[in-house]
Parts: C-alpha cells; structure tokens; sequence
C-alpha cells in the first residue's frame, strides 16, 4: 500500500508539472496578460466557430471588475463579499478554493456606487500575488499559500473619484502602483520582498488606466496615463524621463500601449475624443516626446486597444468596434453595431482572429484586418453584464461577470 501511494503522489506531482508546462506560454499573471499587451500565445481556434461554448464550472465569488490572473494551474481572483475584499486562489481545473484572504474594505458610494467591488486585477511573479483595492490599499500575499506577506495604505481615504482602479504592475523585484487621489497621489515602487519604499514620483495623482513597461536606449521605464498628463519614469530611481500634456479624456481610463519606442495613449471626454502616439527618444542625458499623429474621429472610453502588427483594434466610447493605422493614425474601419452603449469592452489578441468580451456579456470573435468588420461568431457567455478581460489559454476561455468566474471551453 506505502508503494501505491508512493506511485500515485509521483504520478500526481507529473501531471501537475505537465499542466504548467504546457500553460506556461499561456498564463495570464496580471492586468493585460502575460506581456501587459493583451495578446496571448497558443490560441487553439476552432474549424467551425460554434454558436456556444461547453461550460466546466462556476464559482460564486462576489462582485468586482478586476481580470482574475492564471498562472499554471492557479487562478487568482479578487472581488468583494459583504463588507470585506476578498482574495482567492482557485484550482483552475475544477473551481475549487485552495485558498482565501479576506480584509475590511472601504465603502463605494456616490457615482461609483455600481461598482462596488475592486477593479483592479491582480499581478502574480515570484511567488507572490499583489492587489490594490477600491480604496488603494496594496497587498502581497504569498501565492502558495495567501498568507499576508506586506500591506500599504499610504494615502488613506484618498481615491480617485470613482475610486482606485490602476493595477500594479511587479517587475524586477518591485511592485509599482500608481496610488492616491487627484492632487495627491504618487507613483510608488515598493521592494516585492520586504514592502519597503524604493522610490515614488508625486508629480500627478492616479487616472483609471494602469502603468506599463516601455524600455528605450536600455533604460526601462514606467509609462502611465496620470491625472493630466502621460508620462514616463525611470523604473530604477523614479525620476520623471518625460511628460505629454493629455486632460482631453475625463478619466483618463485606457492603458498606454507600448510599441518600441512607440507610446499611443487616447480616451473619449464628454465633448472631445482622441488617439495619440509619441516617439519617445534619447536625447542627450535625458528624453523627449514627440508626437506622431492624433485620431480625433473615435476613442475608447471604457477600455484599451490592442495592437495587432501595425494595426490596433478597439472599442469606441459609442460602443462600436473600430480598427486604426498604428503607423498613420487613420482609420481603416468602424462596426456599425453598437455592443456597449457606455463603452464598456475588452479585447484579446490571439494571432489571426481578436475576441473582444463587451458588457452585454457577449463574446465576439473577428478577424485581424483593416479591411474591414468580418465577424466569425457572437457567444452568450453570461446572463448578467462583464466588464473584465476574458482570460484565454488555449481552448479555455475564464469569464468574470457580475458575482462568478465561469471556465468556457472553446470545441
């Protein structure tokens, strides 16, 4: 019997790496996915689309925006139960919870009262999940076993108008998040280890985008949409490299986008909307921002573009799909339909063919083109609406909608 159960453990730890390898290309560990440019590898497109997909299971978890992260067999989820923000880590297999951290978190009210749960997702590496909460409290547990490692609050009470919704983003050690509210926040870079403060840059309070990693002449650098301005720091001490003027959008709610030395940034306000990319270049001992093209014909509002070669395809404030010209700016073509009426979507890149997830809980599959809209298929994944990313690993398809996370399989 000892040797049975000896077989079956060493059969069961196979199995289990076997799992991670083959999803190691395919994780998705933080807000955008594996590379932050909400593009994934290993895509298994079907023959024929289908009209629906074959549900695995569903887990009741509570309510929240924020993109559940899946690093090998591990899904991480964040969202809000009662009074308390909860973090979990599940069996990405079967839904079952191999762990759970809960802690008080502040009340949402006001305009943002319909949203009460968190929106920002989780960020996992080096064995540790990080999560920033509606009131812009930073944790880091370790992502084994949830057990609190560090948690920061360094501006108390002090949010955005619709409360926090930047993600962090961990790299090279450190956890960086742009916390605070408007007048009175900051850029912070915490060691991932310990939670002690590197460096921070209090130049501009947070937006509702996330920061993002750009490296230019070997030098990385942290490039974020602030309250009024784009803008980039040194990931190494903090410093301000460069800033771009950008208070056209209202919330500043999209995610820079990173080409290069290519930054394209945008956002739709109530009476003015834009596209915008800038070359970011070394210049002397320092940097500069030049501007290459602005789109004022059409902008996203509640999401952020992804980058297909030169092509980037979006959802418009009205709610209609669009695709642009990264190289001119122009636009190749506009989608009639109009899928979120606020401007609610998010869009994944999978090769050859782009899904793009809207609040009316539909899941869109299209062609990568500019030749024009060519839809493949249209799938019911919910009864209730979604506003975070469809997390896709081969033929898996996780889906948070209003209280659960459902596993979808594409056949």
């Amino acid at each position: 019997m000892k040797h049975i159960c000896t077989w079956r453990k060493a059969v069961g730890v196979c199995l289990v790496l076997v799992g991670a390898t083959s999803a190691f290309a395919q994780d998705w560990p933080q807000w955008r996915g594996l590379h932050g440019d909400a593009k994934v590898s290993g895509f298994v497109a079907p023959q024929a689309w289908p009209t629906a997909l074959k549900k695995g299971w569903t887990s009741t978890l509570g309510s929240g925006v924020a993109t559940p992260a899946l690093v090998g067999n591990r899904l991480y989820t964040f969202t809000r139960q009662g009074d308390n923000e909860v973090i979990r880590c599940l069996d990405a297999g079967d839904g079952m919870e191999v762990w759970k951290h809960e802690y008080a978190a502040q009340k949402v009210g006001g305009a943002a009262r319909r949203f009460g749960g968190p929106r920002s997702s989780p960020a996992v590496a080096e064995g540790k999940v990080v999560t920033s909460g509606v009131g812009g409290v930073l944790s880091c547990l370790d992502a084994a076993t949830g057990e609190l490692a560090w948690r920061k609050d360094p501006f108390p009470k002090v949010v955005p108008r619709f409360f926090a919704s930047s993600s962090p983003l961990i790299v090279d050690g450190m956890v960086v998040a742009h916390l605070g509210g408007s007048g009175n926040g900051a850029i912070i870079a915490y060691d991932l280890a310990s939670g002690n403060e590197k460096w921070r840059w209090g130049g501009e309070g947070p937006a509702y985008g996330s920061p993002t990693l750009m490296t230019v002449a070997d030098v990385k650098q942290v490039v974020t949409l602030a309250e009024k301005s784009v803008v980039g720091v040194g990931l190494a001490d903090g410093k301000l490299l460069w800033k771009l003027p950008f208070a056209l959008a209202r919330y500043n709610t999209a995610t820079p986008i990173v080409d290069g030395q290519i930054v394209i940034y945008g956002g739709a306000g109530r009476s003015a909307l834009s596209i915008k990319a800038a070359r970011i270049e070394k210049q002397g001992d320092g940097f500069v921002a030049k501007e290459l093209w602005e789109n004022a014909e059409i902008a996203p509002m509640y999401n952020t573009p992804v980058l297909q070669g030169n092509l980037l395809f979006g959802l418009s404030n009205k709610g209609n799909l669009f695709c642009l010209n990264a190289e001119t700016g122009k636009t190749a073509w506009t989608d009639s339909v109009q899928r979120d009426r606020r401007g609610y979507g998010s869009i994944v890149g999978t090769g050859s063919y782009l899904l793009a997830l809207c609040g009316n809980s539909e899941l869109v599959a299209f062609e990568s083109s500019d030749k024009g809209y060519v839809q493949l298929a249209q799938i019911k994944v919910s009864d209730t609406p979604t506003h975070a990313y469809p997390v896709v690993a081969g033929n898996r398809i996780f889906v948070k909608d209003q209280e659960t996370v459902t596993l979808w399989t594409l056949q």
